[in-house]
């Protein structure tokens, strides 16, 4: 499985977030500057995590964006979901067998997988990492 590059976006965006300022707003363009993207493209993704109820946004000179409250229990798995959504990664089996052994083995995998990523939340990032080796 691949991440698309607005989900890498979008998950290194909250851990800058998280680390550097947590509770003030944090314009675009320093957000996409630090990422090396376009500010237009990283507002798309932006606009996502907004949506999903993981990023606050307010306009005006001193707006931008920053973390709701309670973020430390943000999982990778919800911001890939915000950005990406959630489809298996094996839909059915070939010959459409209910018990068909390789589609059962992906999905015992895939579970695991997912389960890790419900389970690393961004305050155990945060908590790992300086701002410095942040992006």
């Amino acid at each position: 499985m691949k991440l698309s590059k607005a989900t890498n976006y979008a998950l290194h965006t909250m851990l800058f977030l998280a680390v550097t300022s947590p509770h003030e707003h944090v314009g675009v363009a320093k957000l996409a500057e630090k990422q090396h993207v376009s500010p237009t493209y990283l507002s798309k993704i932006l606009t996502k995590l907004v949506k999903s109820g993981m990023v606050i946004s307010v306009s005006g000179a001193n707006g931008g964006y920053k973390l709701i409250q309670g973020w430390e229990k943000i999982s990778l798995l919800d911001v890939i979901k915000a950005i990406e959504g959630l489809s298996s990664m094996s839909d059915n089996c070939l010959n459409h067998n209910p018990n068909c052994l390789i589609q059962k083995a992906i999905e015992s995998a895939e579970n695991k997988f997912l389960n890790e990523l419900n389970q690393t939340h961004m305050g155990d990032l945060a908590n790992q990492i300086g701002e410095t080796s942040l992006i």
